[in-house]
């Protein structure tokens, strides 16, 4: 799939600009700091644009590049990056503008690079950095998108050989995925395993996959690399085909364990129930890992997701905490509760028997 469009009435007016900075969103493209640009330009989820800075901020105030690296914006600078939507519950909240003409002011919602109109300030990070439409860069006579380098679309699972397949989900965002993943993946590859690290849902930006390989992950891939620039607001039959398609692509690796953290909670807007209620997503998934950020949340997360047939294995995050939130869970809830912080070893060895592995990732017969 591709926002990219071309024009029936001829080529498309170029004029050539140079970036400063180029938002991780657009990290598969490839594209230069050099580009050709054009002011006609289409409103579509995951077109590339060129902006310049119109304000710099103490907080909140840096762009992931495509390398991963962090870098300061200051006003005047011109970036590139790409629209998309964010319904963060602790950060921007921003749509795709209906429409788009050069000198419209929008805003960089996420540290990505994803930029959107309607964005408001937020109590702890005050209003986004504000940027004017230079315009949006065209390759090959066609306006650049997310999706023109993605991963081959994967419409089923049948037929592929899957590993064990654990995934993490949460209460909301910042309630410890990202620390469970990376703990599992680096306490599982000192062991010999090899482990790959997806994430399904969420909004572009690079750093959680990058703690996965910082960690040990043999391989990695996000929605970003299935072609979207965000989850907010997808249909579930999209969700599906970019859960199944990253699955596919990590699998083909063959590494001893898959590990997929869902981004956003479970009543969020990135679509993370939708993939859970899918019946051949769920029949892969061996391990359900839930990370809540106090014992209310570990409970109304069991008691949401059973109503929805959908079982939770394990506990972890901040509501594990100390021995008052673990005995909570064990206790009231009947599922382990181990922190990731605390106890990774813990941690990974009760993964590790509940999925029936040796230390070598043979099945325990």
């Amino acid at each position: 799939m591709s926002g990219a469009a071309s024009h029936e009435d001829g080529a498309l007016p170029l004029r050539a600009i140079r970036v400063h900075k180029l938002g991780s969103v657009l990290y598969r493209l490839g594209l230069d700091k050099d580009l050709e640009i054009t002011e006609r330009m289409s409103a579509s989820p995951g077109n590339a644009v060129v902006v310049r800075a119109l304000s710099e901020k103490r907080v909140y105030s840096e762009l992931e590049l495509e390398s991963g690296r962090m870098s300061k914006i200051f006003r005047g600078d011109i970036l590139a990056g790409a629209l998309g939507r964010r319904r963060a519950l602790r950060g921007f909240v921003g749509e795709v503008p209906r429409s788009i003409r050069a000198g419209d002011t929008l805003s960089l919602l996420n540290l990505g690079g994803v930029i959107g109109s309607g964005a408001a300030a937020h109590n702890d990070l005050g209003a986004p950095v504000a940027v004017e439409v230079l315009g949006m860069p065209v390759r090959d006579g066609r306006i650049v998108n997310v999706a023109d380098a993605s991963l081959p679309e994967v419409a089923t699972l049948r037929g592929i050989a899957l590993p064990p397949v654990v995934v993490v989900s949460a209460t909301s965002m910042h309630s410890g995925k990202t620390r469970v993943t990376s703990d599992l993946v680096q306490e599982f590859s000192k062991g010999g395993l090899s482990i790959a690290g997806g994430k399904l849902t969420g909004v572009a930006c690079r750093r959680d996959l990058l703690s996965l390989e910082d960690h040990g992950a043999s391989a990695t891939a996000s929605f970003v690399d299935v072609g979207y620039a965000s989850t907010a607001g997808l249909t579930a039959d999209r969700l599906v085909v970019i859960a199944r398609s990253i699955l596919a692509y990590l699998a083909s690796g063959r590494p001893d364990i898959i590990l997929l953290e869902l981004g956003d909670g479970i009543l969020g807007d990135y679509g993370v129930l939708d993939i859970l209620r899918d019946e051949e997503f769920a029949s892969a998934v061996r391990m359900h890992i839930f990370c809540a950020v106090d014992p209310v949340g570990a409970w109304g997360g069991q008691r949401f997701l059973r109503e929805r047939a959908i079982e939770i294995d394990l506990f972890s995050g901040p509501a594990t905490d100390n021995d008052v939130g673990v005995g909570f869970i064990e206790r009231e809830l009947g599922k382990p509760a181990t922190n990731a912080i605390q106890n990774p070893k813990a941690l990974a060895e009760r993964v590790r028997e509940h999925l029936g592995l040796e230390s070598d990732g043979r099945r325990v017969e």
